[in-house]
């Protein structure tokens, strides 16, 4: 997903405010830093954000999930894929580990909106080049963008942690010898 290693001086990463500890620990396994970025409130609620270094010519990944508050963490997305936009990115992938509004997939009744294509337009139309989600509700989602878009899974992960040593499930299932019956239930021996 991420550019070559060589191609490193034209990656930068930005956070939103939904997730700062996510970013700083992409950034981290990456070995560069989270860039520079001024977000404030206006005294309406308005957000203002101003990217504090040149990214022109540059591959842009902007980190944020779209969970509680959702609105106000779509908007800050959205903000921020415009001004890197408007700064000249190259590329901007838009890295949204949780997609907000993905429930809302389908019509089921009338008069309702499907939002979450509401949601991709509003990602494309401003600027994002590319979609990187995590664990969508649908993956019908996927066909509502007009850019590409990948869709990974974080089970493999979280089940190749969960088994590892280093896990706490692993050092409780060796303590208490756990078993699972072929009725799928948990018993200790």
């Amino acid at each position: 997903m991420f550019p070559a290693a060589s191609d490193s001086n034209r990656l930068r990463l930005f956070s939103g405010s939904a997730n700062v500890s996510l970013a700083q620990e992409v950034a981290r396994y990456l070995g560069m830093d989270v860039g520079p970025m001024i977000r404030k409130r206006f005294a309406d609620g308005e957000l203002y954000i101003q990217i504090q270094e040149s990214i022109r010519g540059c591959d842009v990944y902007l980190i944020q999930p779209c969970c509680n508050p959702v609105n106000d963490h779509l908007m800050e997305l959205l903000i921020m894929i415009d001004a890197c936009r408007r700064a000249s990115a190259r590329q901007i992938t838009a890295v949204i580990p949780y997609y907000g509004y993905a429930r809302a997939d389908r019509k089921t009744a009338g008069r309702e909106s499907i939002a979450a294509k509401l949601v991709a337009n509003l990602i494309t139309e401003a600027g994002a080049s590319r979609v990187l989600a995590m664990d969508l509700h649908s993956s019908q989602i996927q066909g509502y963008f007009d850019i590409p878009f990948d869709h990974v899974y974080g089970s493999p992960v979280v089940v190749d942690y969960l088994l590892s040593p280093n896990s706490r499930l692993f050092r409780y299932s060796l303590r208490s010898r756990l078993r699972f019956p072929s009725g799928g239930g948990l018993s200790s021996q």
